[in-house]
């Protein structure tokens, strides 16, 4: 039988891989390719130009300009992007250490490009973090413009990457960095380290702890989610900085304990806003800006290639503009306006209770419509409008309907709150606030140290020192006194009848007889010329300018650096009809105290380029107006103010009544120093003044409605020494409890050839007591 034989089992069939392999590696090598090809595309600015490193070869090319004040400190900048760099020694180490810690801990040992993260982000798609290295994140801040797609961002990506290995080749780590940190915007207007530092915690970054570092490098990731003075992210912000702690620990930077002990720190900060509203000297800021508008027109940088004529930006320039203000006397003034003026509305808002017609006084239902329209026509919303051409009808139409507001209040210092109502009632509603204004220089040299131009410039941008002009009253009175004493030679101690005098009528201009009332009633009878001026008589006042004639005394204020053109030459002037502003008021009494030589008031010190080039350094304008002898006499008048007359408060002790426990605000002041001052007060109260001085320091405030008719019933409220003198008595005692300063307490300087009798305490034998003024003066 024959045995079946098996077949041989069929050869397995091999797998040819070479195909797949060969496939793979084209296309890994194409997709190299075609990656190197993008990157050498978008290097050579195929898919558009790559944004320039002139703005990190040159980090000063978009600048604030900063304002800083005489002692150093910074009042405030100008800007359009608020970025002032600082260089690397300028960074606390402890900053560098959370940033690198936080964004990049591998930044001193790769190129530009994190392999080891781009792996990592890839392989885990981001869940595990980015790959975006510090370098990387400084090259995507040169790209002012969001891509608006997916393909965009991948292009503005590999871009970033081409930027980045640019910029390791170009500069170091340290400088890089730095970069980095100054283009962050931290929001608030707070672009870069520098004003981060200063907004956030009010120091330099240099000064920073290692708490208020690990604040801002946990900012980088997301600056709003992670702000610390959003009361939203508060709390996400104490975590992140907490993380960052952590991080700083991991990489050896801080220790364990240290770690644990910086994250029991409750988040603290101290936020100062640098917005143009924001800060002290806010006014000051503000005159500023035009007084740089007209010196940048009159000072070119140079000429462009094309030969046209370069000008100063006040806004990227970077210059640094040193003031004459000081830092500690602007706090003080702001503080002492703020507390009288909040005290003094107080005061006004009960008054007001019972008025019909509030916040206005004596005027008829018409005249408040008058004062309302010429609001609204004057209001930003009346203009804004008016510029869309929106009919008349239309845009008083909205004044009367209610809308979203945030409002001024005075409630612990200045706030302000959210409430409906319609524009026209918010009209009435800031025409009740008081006004106020302050200004303080040093007569020798003329250099403004404060200056204080309302309550809230925020709500209430009207500038009450340069640009406002009010009645000033009896403080028109020392110019009159002054021109007397220089061409009659007159004596303090001299003696003038206080009884009924008139000027008649076609005589030094008057269009009918000027037969002026004294404030209080009755006559004293005969009284020195120092006693008339202390107390404001005006009949007096009427007497001496019959006899020198208002001309002379429009002279010498025009001398004084006041505005003269519109003050008709007419005896009223004696009683300070005239309207002049605070700047020419304290400015004018800074020659008295200077020995007669007026210096024109200075508040730029110096200009400085970006470069430390000087550009401007001021230089005193000084001119003898009147004789030493003849400004020393003044003063002495002006001291008996404040020994007897209506200044007297300032020395007084405690006053047990409604007025001086609740309206003269810090009283009792009981300065013992000599002081020459003089109140001032306008018909029915609408003006309140105080100027005050002493040998170094000249003071002038004034305290009003924003129209006249906006004032108190009675003159106990409404005179200059309970408007205006407590804020000049705060701020006065604010500034000697400051050493530092050095306002001086001494007596004014006395001529040594003083041959005019100020020393009324003894008569001189056979010296006349009683003033026979000559009936013609040759002037």
């Amino acid at each position: 039988m024959a045995q079946n034989k098996k077949k041989p089992a069929a050869k397995a069939k091999q797998t040819n891989y070479r195909p797949y392999i060969k496939g793979f590696w084209i296309l890994f090598l194409s997709g190299l390719g075609a990656i190197i090809l993008v990157f050498l595309l978008a290097s050579w600015g195929v898919f558009g130009k790559l944004p320039t490193f002139e703005e990190l070869e040159n980090p000063e090319s978009n600048l604030a300009t900063e304002i800083l004040s005489s002692d150093g400190k910074t009042l405030g900048k100008f800007y359009n992007e608020n970025r002032t760099p600082v260089k690397y020694e300028d960074l606390a180490q402890n900053l560098v250490d959370a940033v690198v810690a936080t964004e990049d801990r591998r930044f001193y040992e790769h190129s530009g490009i994190d392999m080891r993260g781009t792996a990592r982000a890839v392989a885990f798609l981001g869940s595990k973090g980015g790959a975006s290295t510090i370098t990387q994140q400084l090259a995507k801040l040169l790209f002012s413009d969001t891509p608006s797609s997916k393909f965009e961002r991948v292009l503005q990506k590999v871009k970033e990457w081409i930027i980045a290995t640019r910029l390791e080749s170009q500069y170091t780590k340290e400088e890089i960095i730095t970069m980095y940190l100054n283009k962050q915007d931290f929001l608030f207007q707070a672009v870069g380290i520098r004003s981060a530092s200063k907004i956030y915690f009010d120091k330099e970054p240099i000064d920073l702890r290692p708490e208020e570092s690990a604040i801002i490098a946990g900012m980088l990731k997301n600056p709003r989610q992670y702000n610390p003075y959003r009361e939203i992210s508060k709390d996400k912000s104490l975590e992140r900085r907490n993380t960052v702690l952590a991080l700083m620990a991991e990489t050896g930077k801080i220790t364990e304990a240290e770690r644990d002990s910086l994250i029991a720190m409750p988040m603290e900060i101290k936020f100062s806003p640098e917005g143009h509203a924001d800060g002290i000297a806010t006014y000051f800021r503000e005159y500023l800006r035009a007084f740089m508008s007209d010196w940048i027109k009159e000072n070119p940088k140079g000429f462009d290639a094309d030969g046209n004529e370069e000008y100063y930006n006040i806004y990227r320039d970077g210059l640094v503009i040193t003031t004459t203000l000081d830092s500690r006397m602007q706090r003080y003034a702001e503080e002492a306006v703020t507390a009288h003026m909040e005290n003094l509305q107080r005061e006004f808002d009960r008054q007001n209770e019972r008025n019909t017609t509030a916040p206005f006084r004596d005027i008829t239902t018409e005249e408040e419509e008058v004062i309302i329209n010429r609001a609204m026509r004057n209001s930003d919303r009346w203009r804004k409008m008016a510029a869309q051409d929106i009919s008349v009808e239309d845009i008083k139409a909205s004044f009367d309907k209610e809308t979203d507001m945030r409002v001024f209040v005075w409630k612990d210092g200045a706030k302000e709150v959210d409430t409906v109502m319609t524009p026209r009632d918010s009209i009435l509603y800031y025409k009740r606030f008081l006004r106020a204004g302050l200004l303080s220089l040093t007569p020798q040299t003329g250099e403004v140290k404060a200056w204080v131009g309302g309550i809230n410039y925020k709500h209430f941008q009207y500038d009450h020192v340069k640009t406002g002009r009010r009645q000033v009253g009896s403080t028109f009175k020392p110019f009159l006194y002054a021109t007397a004493i220089d061409q009659l030679h007159l004596s303090p101690c001299d003696t003038v009848p206080d009884i009924p005098y008139c000027i008649p009528a076609g005589d030094m201009g008057a269009q009918e007889d000027w037969c002026p009332e004294n404030s209080s009633e009755g006559f004293k009878g005969m009284v020195t010329l120092k006693s008339a001026l202390a107390n404001s008589i005006n009949t007096v006042s009427a007497r001496l300018m019959h006899r020198v004639g208002p001309q002379p005394v429009i002279n010498l204020i025009d001398k004084l650096g006041v505005d003269t053109e519109n003050i008709p030459a007419v005896p009223s002037i004696a009683l300070g009809t005239p309207d002049l502003s605070l700047f020419e008021m304290v400015s004018a009494y800074s020659a008295f105290a200077n020995k007669g030589v007026h210096v024109e008031p200075q508040i730029v010190s110096t200009i400085v380029d970006k470069n430390g080039t000087v550009l401007y350094q001021s230089v005193p304008k000084a001119k003898d107006i009147i004789s030493q002898e003849s400004a020393y006499v003044t003063v002495n008048l002006m001291e008996g103010v404040t020994q007897y007359g209506s200044g007297a408060r300032l020395r007084s002790g405690a006053i047990n009544n409604y007025v001086y426990n609740n309206v003269v605000t810090g009283h009792p002041y009981m300065f013992k120093n000599p002081i020459a001052g003089k109140t001032g007060t306008t018909q029915n109260q609408s003006d309140g003044w105080f100027m005050g001085m002493v040998p170094n320091l000249v003071s002038g405030v004034w305290v009003g409605g924003d129209d006249r008719s906006v004032h108190f019933p009675s003159i106990t409220y409404g005179q200059g020494a309970t408007m205006a003198l407590p804020i000049w008595a705060v701020f006065m005692k604010k500034c000697y409890e400051d050493e530092a300063l050095n306002i001086s307490q001494e007596d004014f300087e006395r001529p040594e050839d003083l041959s005019i009798r100020v020393d009324c305490s003894q008569p001189v034998e056979g010296e006349r007591q009683e003033v026979e003024l000559p009936d013609e003066l040759d002037f």
